[in-house]
């Protein structure tokens, strides 16, 4: 399920939400809707929609905050809880990487899938192919549907807890600092023309990175505009404050 929270900075937005509901940070996915730095006489505001994974517990009411609560205690840390019915790890990377192949080979293209990284709560993949580029597709949808695939069969094996990555020539990577940059330009149009820029369509992580790179500049707020998976991100002229 997802619920909305407000905080003056990211963290705090963070923190709201675990605390109401009653997860640990790393058992729901966070993306910024609204980055809006504070300045002379005014509170920035964050605002953030957080998804719960299914196999963590949540609050059976859980309350939209948009003010700071009056303690500011960390919530407490919560251990790791062990997946359920999860197949062994050899095993699932195994598993994993067979299904992404198999996949792939269904797909008509021939690909080699390896480990790139392991984290507690991510896994890695790479990709290698002569089809590289129809794998990745434009702006990276057909390697984001690929990568949609591999999560729902992780959780399939037990491991709804852990994010799988898929990556091929570098193309994360490579996406990232492209929209980095593009965000820098596109704050510095705004600022000069005062007018508001929406930009293309964007997966969560893209919008974050944007929501996240202009989230420092005094002058410049970010909002996630529309609805599905892909939304647009509007980059707004706010002044001085």
């Amino acid at each position: 399920m997802e619920y909305e929270f407000e905080g003056r900075t990211e963290e705090e937005a963070i923190e709201i939400a675990a605390r109401e509901l009653g997860v640990a940070r790393d058992e729901f996915d966070v993306e910024i809707m609204e980055s809006q730095r504070g300045g002379f006489l005014k509170k920035g505001k964050t605002r953030i929609r957080v998804q719960v994974r299914s196999s963590a517990p949540q609050s059976p009411t859980p309350r939209k905050r948009t003010e700071k609560p009056a303690s500011m205690e960390p919530a407490p840390e919560r251990k790791p809880r062990a997946p359920v019915n999860a197949v062994a790890a050899g095993e699932f990377e195994e598993k994993l990487l067979a299904f992404v192949r198999t996949t792939v080979e269904k797909m008509g293209y021939s690909c080699k899938a390896s480990i790139l990284f392991r984290e507690e709560l991510k896994l890695g993949i790479r990709l290698e192919s002569e089809s590289a580029a129809i794998l990745i597709g434009k702006k990276g949808k057909n390697l984001d549907a690929l990568q949609l695939l591999a999560n729902v069969y992780a959780g399939r094996l037990g491991r709804e807890d852990l994010r799988i990555i898929l990556d091929s020539e570098n193309y994360r990577i490579r996406r990232e600092e492209a929209i980095v940059k593009m965000a820098y330009e596109v704050a510095e149009r705004v600022r000069s023309t005062r007018n508001s820029v929406l930009l293309e369509p964007m997966n969560p992580f893209e919008r974050r990175i944007v929501h996240t790179t202009l989230n420092d500049i005094v002058d410049i707020e970010t909002k996630s505009e529309g609805e599905g998976l892909y939304k647009q991100v509007r980059i707004t002229f706010r002044g001085h404050r």
